[in-house]
C-alpha cells in the first residue's frame, strides 16, 4: 500500500519506501561483513518483523536460515505490560548457531530483553539484534542492539510491518497516524 492510498489517515511520513530500502541495504552490508564465513539464523518476531525479515534476508549475501517466534506483552493495549508470553516458539535448535533477531521496532525494550535472554539460554554461538526502528526515549531497560536502522521519537508509528488494530502493516513507508485513526 502506498502512502497516497491512506493519506487522510497519516499525519507525517517519517521514512519513505526508498529510505527504508537504502537502510536495509546498509544494514545487510554490515551484517555480511560481521558474519563473513558464518551462517546466520534469522529469527523474526511476528507479526511486525515480517517486512524487515523478508527484505533483510534478500539483501544479505550470506547464507541464512529463517525461523519465527510470536511473543506478546501488549495484551489489548498499546503499551507493553512487561509480562511476556510465547505464542509460537522456534522450530530450530539454537545450539552453536549465530542468531540474529530481526525486529520492526524497539519501544520499551522489555520484551526484546526477555527474548534475547531466553534465546541465549538455548546455547547459541551468538545472539544479536537488528531493528529497523528504535525509540530511545521509550527505553525502560539497557539493551545492547548491534544493528539499528533509525532512532525515532517516542510516537506511535505504522507501516512496514507496524500496525494499529492490524491495519497499515502493508504500508510501504513508516508514518505517524492522524489522531482520528486511534481515537
Amino acid at each position: 500500500m502506498d502512502s497516497n492510498d491512506v493519506s487522510a489517515d497519516l499525519a507525517h511520513v517519517l521514512y519513505t519506501k526508498e529510505q527504508i530500502q537504502e537502510k536495509i541495504t546498509e544494514l545487510a552490508a554490515q551484517i555480511d561483513k560481521d558474519y563473513e564465513g558464518r551462517d546466520i539464523l534469522l529469527v523474526g518476531v511476528l507479526k511486525g518483523a515480517c517486512m524487515v525479515m523478508a527484505d533483510l534476508s534478500r539483501a544479505l549475501h550470506s547464507h541464512v536460515t529463517m525461523d519465527w517466534m510470536a511473543v506478546s506483552s501488549y495484551g489489548s493495549g498499546t503499551t507493553s505490560s512487561g509480562v511476556v508470553r510465547i505464542l509460537k516458539d522456534l522450530d530450530s535448535d539454537l545450539m552453536g548457531k549465530h542468531v540474529l533477531i530481526a525486529e520492526d521496532i524497539i519501544d520499551s525494550g522489555l520484551t526484546l530483553s526477555w527474548l534475547k535472554s531466553n534465546l541465549q539460554s538455548r546455547g547459541p554461538a551468538s545472539v544479536e539484534v537488528c531493528a529497523m526502528l528504535r525509540k530511545p526515549d521509550a527505553a525502560k531497560v539497557n539493551l545492547d542492539v548491534k544493528y539499528v536502522g533509525y532512532d525515532i521519537p517516542n510516537e506511535f508509528v505504522v507501516g512496514y510491518g507496524l500496525d494499529v488494530a492490524e491495519k497499515f502493516r502493508n504500508l510501504d513507508c513508516v508514518a505517524t497516524i492522524a489522531p482520528h485513526v486511534y481515537q
